[in-house]
């Protein structure tokens, strides 16, 4: 990944890709995508100066590493901390025992917490967990009970997901063959309900459908996507993102490491019509609490465009699903169950 992160640099310079500026300052970095915790901490070194000799990195850039509550001791976390690493993102997913159980996760409800535990000890101050719910193993009360730990512990950022069964996947074969109980959008949507109630209560912003951060904790490297601004993904299977094109690293280990070799990055890409590029907008904006920006989207993509989307707007409005402030479109505490349909209904 290293030979990548030069080769990026060297193609950005020569191709201008999309007008992207490569000196531009990078102002986060995220290892994520699989078990980034299982690297050691010469290796993150390693990758971290070799980002920095080919970019320019703010001095006050958000370096998180994602991680496993069963990798993670006091040890680790303090090497980390003096790699450089200054947010962390956890799969906790539950603090249930049957829950992880069902889940097939490696670590337990002990560990779940303990983790957070040695995390504040070591002294990270941004750190974010993530929780699962709507699965069969979790009542409401054991619900209340997760929610419940994260507040009472002041865990400065939070994403929450209704649990999804992939198709083709281990689950889906145990779910169908009548091994485990398949999961009830009922139960999700409640959940999804108490929630977000909880949260705000608690003094968090739901800046995202998923996302929940005590005030000066949002994820700065996920907003990042969702404000549409230009990333570079390193790695096989890695997604970049450059305004109107979009490329992607092959998922095929071998062939990634041997292109490498000789000096070229496996990638595919495709160029987004302008219209991709406004129903990606609506869709991405729609999840966020500042809302679809009618202003913007007639400055970007016209004034019909932006005429049109205020009249289909209309019943979802009168549905009480949207309302609309200062030109911007934002979705209501009901309308965040309805997110992707009545994006997909707005699209062009």
């Amino acid at each position: 990944m290293q030979k990548e992160i030069i080769l990026t640099k060297s193609n950005l310079i020569d191709n201008e890709v999309a007008g992207t500026n490569s000196d531009d300052g990078v102002s986060t970095i995220y290892f994520g995508g699989g078990t980034p915790s299982l690297l050691n901490v010469v290796e993150i070194e390693k990758l971290l100066e070799t980002v920095n000799a080919a970019y320019h990195v703010s001095a006050d850039a958000e370096i998180t590493l994602e991680a496993n509550p069963d990798d993670i001791n006091e040890n680790k976390l303090s090497q980390w901390k003096e790699a450089g690493i200054n947010r962390l993102s956890i799969g906790v997913q539950s603090f249930n025992q049957k829950d992880l159980q069902w889940m097939n996760r490696a670590h337990n409800s002990g560990q779940a917490l303990q983790c957070i535990t040695m995390v504040q000890k070591v002294g990270f101050t941004d750190y974010s967990v993530d929780l699962i719910y709507g699965t069969p193993t979790l009542e409401d009360d054991e619900w209340k009970k997760n929610v419940d730990i994260i507040t009472t512990l002041k865990v400065p950022h939070v994403s929450c997901y209704a649990l999804t069964v992939e198709p083709e996947t281990a689950l889906q074969k145990m779910i169908e063959q009548k091994k485990k109980n398949d999961i009830d959008p009922e139960k999700q949507a409640t959940h999804f309900s108490m929630l977000t109630s909880w949260m705000e209560a608690a003094g968090y912003e739901h800046y995202e459908i998923s996302n929940f951060a005590l005030p000066g904790h949002r994820s700065r490297h996920n907003s990042s996507y969702w404000h549409g601004e230009p990333y570079i993904g390193i790695g096989p299977s890695a997604h970049s993102y450059f305004g109107n094109i979009r490329r992607w690293n092959i998922n095929n280990n071998a062939l990634y490491i041997k292109s490498l070799k000789n000096n070229i990055i496996p990638f595919e890409q495709e160029e987004l019509t302008a219209i991709q590029q406004l129903n990606e907008y609506i869709m991405i904006s729609l999840r966020t609490m500042e809302g679809l920006d009618l202003d913007f989207i007639k400055q970007k993509f016209g004034e019909e465009k932006s005429s049109r989307l205020k009249r289909e707007s209309a019943k979802f409005k009168k549905a009480q699903k949207l309302k609309a402030i200062n030109q911007k479109l934002i979705l209501t505490q009901e309308g965040k169950l309805f997110a992707d349909g009545i994006a997909a209904e707005l699209f062009f």
